[in-house]
């Protein structure tokens, strides 16, 4: 094996992580949220506490966020504990979802059976009135990169963007570059689940290191 040359340098690495809000009325019903602006339960909050104890040991540069109300709240939890501001970046809201935001996932399956098994496994596909996976990851991706830019001394200490499933996974699967059809590998993330994210190189090329870690929650996949 060769040696590294000597004064070489090791390629710079910038620590991201996605973290999904707590839960809501609406993820205990399994009903469609969107961009619909909805607030955390009582258990969501307790979770958002409960994350933000988690979190905090990242030591965060910054905190970003939807501005939802159920992420914004949860990312709040966040700042509190570590003495941060929360930004707010409206692009970092939830896939809409047009005319399904509202509907259950059984009242969908009525009027569109198969539909939301299309939606699945197609990121180019959009519901009614909606959007797709892949304006999703553009708006969300415009976000990373103007962050790149902000902060110069971005590194081992995580930038933190408190989001939403749906937008969580399609930006991830933008930063992997990974093909289109193979989006939905990525499975759903349970509330406040997070994903981390390793980025080498000036111009980053990102790595998947954990995939929805989480304090208190199991998987559930309704937006």
């Amino acid at each position: 094996m060769s040696r590294p040359e000597e004064g070489s340098q090791s390629p710079r690495v910038r620590q991201l992580v996605l973290l999904r809000h707590g839960q809501t009325e609406y993820n205990a019903t399994r009903r469609m949220q969107g961009q619909l602006d909805t607030d955390l339960s009582e258990l969501g909050r307790q979770q958002a506490l409960a994350v933000a104890d988690a979190i905090a040991r990242f030591d965060p540069l910054a905190v970003v966020s939807s501005d939802l109300r159920r992420a914004y709240d949860t990312a709040t939890a966040l700042g509190d504990r570590i003495g941060l501001p929360v930004a707010i970046d409206t692009r970092l809201r939830e896939t809409h979802l047009g005319e399904w935001q509202g509907l259950t996932h059984t009242e969908v399956d009525a009027v569109a059976p198969g539909a939301r098994s299309a939606w699945r496994a197609d990121a180019t596909w959009a519901p009614p009135g909606g959007e797709n996976r892949i304006d999703v990851a553009r708006r969300s991706m415009a976000v990373v990169g103007e962050l790149l830019d902000k902060y110069e001394d971005w590194s081992d200490r995580p930038i933190v963007l408190v989001a939403h499933g749906g937008l969580i996974a399609a930006l991830t699967a933008a930063l992997l570059d990974l093909p289109v059809d193979r989006w939905s590998v990525l499975g759903g993330l349970g509330n406040t689940g997070w994903v981390q994210l390793s980025g080498y190189g000036e111009v980053p090329s990102w790595r998947l290191d954990v995939w929805n870690a989480s304090a208190t929650v199991a998987p559930d996949d309704v937006l």
